[in-house]
């Protein structure tokens, strides 16, 4: 069973952007790939356990096993040691990415008091970062069963160089990026 999104953007969306970014051939419209999601926990070097809740709550907002990630060299003012684990990431695909960026987009980014719209930066590749200050936002998680609220960063990597078209493709999707 196909995800929401991902069967409006084949049935819909790919041919408005055809037309939109006057593209010969309907291969080349840009989709989206993947999604990142990545938390850093600096309070993993004192405290190992934490790196543990923070894997949970990263598994029930993504739908999907984490992995920690670890140092790649010793910062001594940071009490820092090679190989220490002091984050958690997961890569999306398919399905799972579909229904994430339906989460985020319609249900999650608008619950944010006083939001106007994510930035329109994108990285120079076609690239989208966002960052989450609280991921509080997304309504699957329980907050009496939080110790911590915690930020995140979201990339979403899409299949064109262009930042153009990956604006025209998120934009499409419905991400409310900000009035400039």
């Amino acid at each position: 069973m196909k995800s929401r999104l991902k069967r409006i953007y084949q049935e819909e969306l790919k041919k408005q952007l055809q037309e939109s970014l006057k593209l010969k051939n309907i291969m080349q419209v840009p989709r989206i790939e993947k999604i990142v999601l990545n938390v850093g926990v600096k309070d993993a070097v004192s405290d190992s356990k934490v790196l543990q809740g923070v894997k949970d709550v990263i598994e029930i907002i993504s739908g999907q096993r984490a992995v920690k990630t670890y140092a790649r060299k010793s910062i001594a003012s940071f009490k820092l040691r090679e190989g220490m684990a002091i984050g958690v990431r997961v890569t999306l695909r398919d399905k799972n990415m579909y229904n994430f960026l339906d989460r985020l987009v319609h249900i999650a980014l608008p619950s944010v008091r006083d939001f106007n719209g994510v930035s329109v930066r994108f990285d120079g590749t076609g690239n989208y970062n966002v960052g989450i200050k609280d991921w509080m936002i997304f309504p699957e998680l329980d907050y009496d069963k939080m110790d911590k609220s915690r930020g995140m960063n979201i990339t979403i990597h899409t299949s064109t160089s262009n930042d153009t078209e990956a604006f025209a493709l998120l934009k499409a999707f419905g991400m409310p990026f900000r009035a400039q």
